[in-house]
């Protein structure tokens, strides 16, 4: 009784928009298929295992295009909700992405609300205070057309005051 209840509590939808983006939410939309949550992790938000979605009659662009999807991504550090101490200002992300990055494809970052282009699934940023920040990040590809977004991440740091 108490796994059904469980279940029933942790439902989710997936869809995929006009764009290409893949979205997941606890609330039915028109077109969303329910997903079985116990592919993902529930530390990172990272599915598992994933069959590949098939292409829709209505998919504008190449077959490689149409064939080609991100099925998750996650920034793995900072992790969600965690306090960081004394980073000396620079802090050092990780993303997951799956299938791994592509060639072409290109990391941003939004720091507080701020657009940063990133190198690569691990990078850092610099001039990090003290205090309560967001992070999200996403995979855009060559023409600049969003391919997947990842939840928001909430984390703080603090520093040690140093008496003189």
């Amino acid at each position: 009784m108490l796994a059904a209840t469980l279940a029933l509590a942790y439902a989710a939808w997936k869809w995929t928009d006009a764009e290409g983006v893949v979205h997941y939410s606890d609330v039915p939309v028109d077109g969303a298929e329910r997903v079985d949550i116990s592919e993902y992790s529930h530390a990172t938000g990272a599915r598992i295992s994933s069959p590949t979605p098939a292409a829709s009659p209505t998919t504008k662009g190449t077959p490689a295009e149409m064939a080609f999807r991100y099925e998750s991504i996650a920034i793995t550090t900072p992790a969600a909700e965690e306090t960081l101490w004394n980073i000396e200002g620079v802090l050092s992300v990780s993303v997951s992405v799956s299938p791994g990055l592509q060639n072409g494809h290109q990391i941003r970052a939004y720091f507080d609300g701020e657009e940063r282009m990133v190198s690569g699934t691990n990078f850092s940023i610099d001039e990090v205070a003290r205090g309560v920040h967001n992070l999200q990040v996403e995979v855009i590809d060559a023409t600049g057309k969003l391919m997947i977004r990842s939840q928001p991440n909430r984390f703080y740091v603090q520093q040690n005051k140093v008496k003189r």
